[in-house]
């Protein structure tokens, strides 16, 4: 018998199904489901997977799962640390900041603050790099996190190295083995210490501090660490004029700097090997190189990297005997050097600034605490002098009160009687007196102003038969109802009082005769 097959679209579709199926079941798998964990993993492996970092952060905000207040901030501070890793110190600095203000956790404000004073000293900001030193320093005592800690030596050690502070710099490279025994401590702290004796032009090829920074970072898995160590080493073979070593590390760490993408590493790495291979005299080969340098480090506008690059291009030129060419090379090479130097000298300069405006400050606030003690005693001496100068000010504000309060009551009592005076007790409209000097005054102000004013008697009819068939209160009723239901009618500006027993005035103002005569025959219906 033949065998049955499915027809050709459904199998296509139950392929695709399956793989949708494996992939989807791939994706829950690795899902996010303990941030506080991932956070972790994905900090652990910054320098030593860095592709793998940027995909687990990119995972991260793609899956956006709920995160506490404090696991938002860190995710924060591991994006200020990927935008510097890049190369984006500006772009850096606003989440780092974020951090800094209103994180509220000390070990990451302190990482925030310890990545942004190397950024700013990147970016020739010295005096708020160096200012932000200061700061780090004095707080020190006072971190107790060994994550944290470890991140402030560290950028106090690179700070300082570029500021030209050998001796500053090894101290905090050395303190950060102290902090931990842990491979990867151990290799940023022997890295740090090469990088400040290389600083210091005190390493060559052979040098023991090197070759155990290179052997402890891979040793630890730290590959951005370790090719920092190489490039150095890199360093010590070109200026010791053995290029085919030099060349021979570089092609070994070319593949790890590239796929780190690290920003520092990269124009250090093409600059070095422009220099091997023109020491080879493999020109062609070093002008390319030199040219991929300049094509990364132009960003950063005066530079070693640049400097350098262009020193390779005119010593190949000059060599070839093309003047032109050399002479240009020589003139970027110049302004670079120029430029290099004076950066040296500005960091050098910015550094001695901030230690005298600490040391300024030290010094006034040594004047303020000795201030302070004369104070005391002062204080001290007039003490019972203010207690009983604060005595007589509460009888004497007491005092004032009663009588402020007592004023109070008696204007109060002055402007209820001035009321009462002016108004009928009865219905609590104007009284007799006080409607006809109230109608005086309106009868001369419309007449300055050429307006009409119009008056109309009220006089209830059989008024006495209420008065004698209901009594006396029912009476008073009466009057106080139809009171409101004239007042009902009234404008703003009309004067309503009451005349007599039953006799009642109403002055209209600002109307017309007939509009007048209209308003008052609806208060003799509505009274009706």
């Amino acid at each position: 018998m033949p065998r049955h097959r499915f027809p050709r679209p459904l199998r296509i579709a139950t392929v695709a199904l399956a793989a949708m199926l494996w992939l989807w079941a791939a994706w829950a798998a690795a899902a996010i489901t303990d941030v506080g964990h991932f956070l972790d993993q994905t900090e652990s492996v910054r320098l030593s997977d860095h592709p793998r970092f940027v995909r687990m952060l990119a995972q991260i905000h793609r899956e956006n799962p709920s995160m506490t207040s404090a696991q938002q901030w860190r995710l924060r501070y591991l994006d200020g640390w990927e935008l510097a890793f890049r190369g984006d110190y500006v772009g850096a600095e606003a989440p780092l900041r974020d951090v800094i203000e209103h994180a509220g956790d000390a070990p990451l404000v302190a990482r925030a603050s310890a990545l942004l004073m190397n950024n700013l000293s990147i970016g020739h900001r010295y005096e708020e790099a160096y200012a932000l030193a200061g700061k780090l320093v004095v707080k020190l005592p006072e971190l107790h996190d060994e994550g944290a800690r470890v991140m402030v030596l560290q950028n106090l050690s690179q700070t300082l190295n570029a500021a030209g502070q050998t001796d500053l710099a090894l101290r905090y490279a050395r303190m950060v083995a102290s902090e931990s025994n842990s491979p990867g401590t151990l290799c940023l702290s022997h890295s740090l210490e090469a990088a400040a004796l290389f600083a210091g032009k005190l390493l060559n090829p052979q040098s023991p501090e090197l070759n155990l920074a290179i052997e402890a970072c891979n040793h630890a898995d730290q590959q951005v660490v370790a090719a920092t160590a190489q490039l150095i080493k890199c360093s010590t073979y070109i200026d010791a004029k053995q290029p085919s070593r030099a060349l021979e590390l570089l092609q070994q760490i070319d593949p790890i700097i590239h796929r780190n993408r690290y920003s520092i590493q990269i124009p250090y790495l093409q600059v070095e090997t422009a220099q091997a291979l023109a020491q080879l005299g493999r020109d062609n080969e070093a002008i390319q190189a030199a040219k991929a340098a300049l094509a990364s480090g132009s960003s950063s506008g005066v530079s070693e990297v640049l400097r350098d690059a262009y020193h390779v291009l005119y010593e190949i030129e000059k060599k070839r005997g093309h003047g032109m060419a050399a002479l240009r090379f020589y003139e970027h090479y110049v302004t670079q050097n120029t430029g290099y130097l004076n950066d040296v000298s500005a960091r050098a300069l910015a550094y001695q600034r901030v230690q005298q405006n600490l040391l300024a400050q030290k010094m006034q606030n040594e004047a303020l605490v000795r201030q302070n003690q004369v104070l005391r005693l002062q204080q001290a001496l007039t003490e019972q002098e203010a207690r009983s100068t604060r005595l007589y000010a509460l009888l004497l504000l007491a005092t004032l009160t009663l009588l402020v309060l007592w004023l109070v009551r008696v204007k109060r009592l002055q402007l209820r009687f001035r009321e009462m005076a002016r108004r009928d007790g009865l219905t609590g409209i104007l009284n007799h007196q006080h409607f006809m000097q109230a109608a005086e005054a309106a009868v001369a102000e419309q007449g300055r102003s050429s307006g009409n004013v119009a008056l109309a008697l009220i006089d209830l009819d059989h008024f006495k038969q209420i008065n004698d068939t209901h009594g006396h209160v029912t009476g008073d009723q009466a009057l106080r109802h139809i009171v409101s239901v004239v007042q009902a009618w009234l404008r703003p500006g009309d004067l309503f009082g009451r005349l007599g027993g039953e006799e009642f005035g109403l002055l209209l103002t600002g109307c017309a005769h007939d509009e007048c005569v209209a308003l008052a025959e609806h208060i003799r219906e509505a009274v009706a």
